[in-house]
């Protein structure tokens, strides 16, 4: 059932939750939240999940190949949350995190598949349930996707992505949401736990927040803020994360954006489209490791005119597509379109297999279908 853009849906042990906002005298379960105001919930049966989640249990937390801020500080926000219950807990990544997050805590007990695949693969395999954040469908995280498919625990999903494919057992899914460590958040709250919410809970949710929204850019809601205020109120030290994300460059990333600035960028006027390009010379010249062109497409939405930013970029054997929008443009139609991919309206993703400069092409031809949209 879907209200207000709220998905809640599952079975677990005759588990189920949804939203119902009308029927107030007949509700199982009332649960208002001062930081939810004015949403109230109706959940029913939901002490299944809650007795389920009160014995120790053995979880695992995974999230999507390339983790970003928000898969991350998900995980390891939910991580910090369950040990508390006396849970054990793995986390896995299919691949590494970028250097950025290295101070986020206990990041270095993630299993990385990639390196690691045996003990990942144990870890799943004596799993009782199974925690999927950030990402809606099991394609997301490659062969750790068929692992969990042959599974025989429940799955809990908590994403904010468009079109889940509905693979999990408990699924907490709200695409308007800013981003998972919000809905994290929620699920604790739901969960009757707010207490549980301590600094380095709210660290890694913060973290996740402020990275998927662009440092509040994006995405925002009075509920987000409520949200920030409880996290700063609980002890969560709001500059120091903004110092330890977004002020630690080293050189070599500050002359590769300069590079991708004076001679890789490409603005197309006629569509209010901005175009950085980098090839697989630039990689190896700049020595460019992961997390290294983090945010670098989010520079061309700094120009007035510039209404698309589109970031691609050649890796050894597919070429990535990072798309950015302003206002009421959906680039999500585009990647889901033309280059197998998805994500949000103002932030999405795909790749391509047909080089370079034929995806550079491929992307400036479909820019006249969305003309309409541009010039809105």
């Amino acid at each position: 059932m879907q209200v207000d853009g709220v998905i809640f849906e599952g079975s677990l042990g005759g588990f189920s939750l949804r939203f119902d906002p009308c029927t107030k005298s007949h509700l199982h379960i009332i649960l208002f939240f001062k930081i939810f105001a004015p949403l109230i919930l109706y959940m029913e049966n939901f002490t299944d999940l809650k007795a389920f989640l009160s014995i120790p249990r053995d979880l695992v937390l995974t999230s999507h190949r390339n983790p970003d801020g928000d898969a991350i500080g998900s995980t390891l926000g939910m991580y910090h949350y369950l040990i508390q219950n006396g849970h054990s807990v793995k986390m896995i990544f299919p691949s590494d995190y970028p250097l950025v997050f290295g101070w986020m805590p206990a990041v270095d007990e993630v299993l990385i598949y990639d390196s690691e695949p045996d003990e990942a693969e144990k870890a799943l395999r004596r799993s009782q349930m199974v925690f999927s954040l950030d990402y809606n469908s099991l394609e997301r995280i490659d062969k750790l996707g068929e692992i969990i498919a042959e599974l025989k625990v429940p799955i809990t999903m908590i994403d904010h992505h468009l079109y889940p494919d509905g693979f999990a057992d408990f699924s907490l899914s709200r695409p308007s949401a800013s981003s998972t460590c919000e809905l994290v958040y929620d699920f604790i709250q739901l969960m009757d736990q707010a207490e549980q919410i301590n600094p380095t809970v709210g660290e890694c949710l913060f973290a996740g927040i402020l990275t998927d929204t662009g440092s509040f850019k994006y995405a925002t809601s009075p509920h987000l803020f409520r949200i920030v205020a409880d996290l700063v109120e609980r002890g969560v030290d709001d500059y120091k994360l903004q110092d330890l994300i977004f002020n630690s460059m080293e050189e070599k990333q500050l002359v590769l954006l300069g590079h991708c600035l004076a001679n890789r960028m490409e603005i197309l006027d006629e569509y209010k489209t901005g175009i950085i390009t980098l090839n697989r010379r630039d990689y190896e010249r700049f020595d460019i490791q992961r997390g290294d062109t983090e945010g670098i497409v989010n520079f061309l939405l700094k120009i007035r005119n510039v209404k698309i930013a589109a970031f691609i970029t050649e890796q050894p054997t597919i070429v990535k597509i990072s798309l950015r929008s302003k206002g009421d443009i959906s680039v999500q139609e585009i990647a889901q379109k033309y280059f197998k991919g998805g994500g949000h309206k103002n932030a999405s993703g795909g790749s391509s297999y047909k080089g370079l400069r034929a995806t550079v092409d491929k992307f400036k031809s479909v820019l006249p279908e969305f003309k309409e949209m541009i010039f809105a």
